[in-house]
């Protein structure tokens, strides 16, 4: 499958959603970004695909108006499905980006991610992998370490958490007050790795995308600490959002048999 048809299949689904009153959910096909906004202003966390900044862009002007930027970028971290956009739209807004530091030399150009597994998995992963680009990219001095202290700057109900596994430095988001769960590709609400789960967004929770995914011994350590949160609402970037209920069932399911329902057969696990 070529790159052109990659970016295709991204836009056959391009929508928002207001899935809380400050949170906005960036849909395309592939994969989801999302705005959260604040009376001091607004953060994009990931970007999407390389086709994906118009739409992010019109999406951000409809809700703050024409000549509204964000706060800043978040990145939860440096994959090309997250990161697509980036360069674009930081020439657009001229804001910051905001990564964990072991993201950073990804984000620099001083590293490549590792290429992806094509054979864990099957379906998209088959028809997909051979096009995955696993190159860094440079965004110079736009790129900054979030504080050590969990803490994001201008986003003071909002703290970021180490969640390795998917990568060495992923990071998830988290809001004590209402126990809102941003989790990146810690895990999926559907499975990444079937072409039909991703196209119909049948509900299924699962681990992180697998062929990208390098350690899943701290994978699962990740999802275990995300579960003590005790959220009330989880927001991926690969699936639909779940709450309530629901997520206790699918969120308890994942935690109890982990490696049953997210490590493939040849996945990256010591025992």
């Amino acid at each position: 499958m070529s790159p052109e048809l990659l970016h295709k299949i991204s836009n056959m689904t391009m929508k928002s959603e207001e899935i809380t009153k400050d949170i906005i959910l960036i849909q395309f096909t592939i994969v989801n970004a999302c705005i959260i906004s604040s009376p001091d202003g607004w953060f994009l966390v990931d970007t999407g695909m390389e086709n994906s900044a118009d739409f992010i862009i019109q999406v951000s002007e409809e809700h703050f108006g024409k000549d509204s930027r964000p706060k800043g970028i978040i990145l939860t971290h440096g994959h090309f499905d997250h990161i697509g956009s980036v360069i674009k739209l930081t020439k657009h807004w001229d804001v910051p980006v905001y990564a964990h530091e072991l993201e950073i030399p990804y984000l620099k150009g001083k590293k490549d991610y590792p290429k992806g597994d094509s054979t864990v998995g099957g379906g998209m992963v088959s028809l997909l992998s051979p096009t995955f680009p696993h190159h860094s990219i440079d965004l110079g001095n736009r790129i900054h370490p979030l504080p050590s202290d969990g803490s994001i700057p201008e986003m003071h109900d909002w703290i970021w958490i180490h969640t390795p596994g998917h990568t060495q430095g992923h990071i998830s988001l988290f809001r004590k007050k209402d126990r809102v769960l941003i989790v990146g590709d810690a895990f999926t609400t559907l499975k990444q790795e079937s072409m039909l789960s991703v196209l119909t967004q049948n509900k299924e929770i699962s681990g992180p995308p697998a062929y990208l995914t390098t350690d899943w011994n701290l994978a699962e350590k990740s999802v275990r600490r995300l579960k003590e949160l005790d959220p009330s609402l989880v927001i991926t970037s690969h699936g639909l959002p779940m709450k309530g209920e629901e997520l206790t069932k699918h969120f308890d399911m994942l935690v109890k048999h982990f490696k049953e329902i997210a490590v493939p057969e040849h996945g990256r696990f010591v025992d």
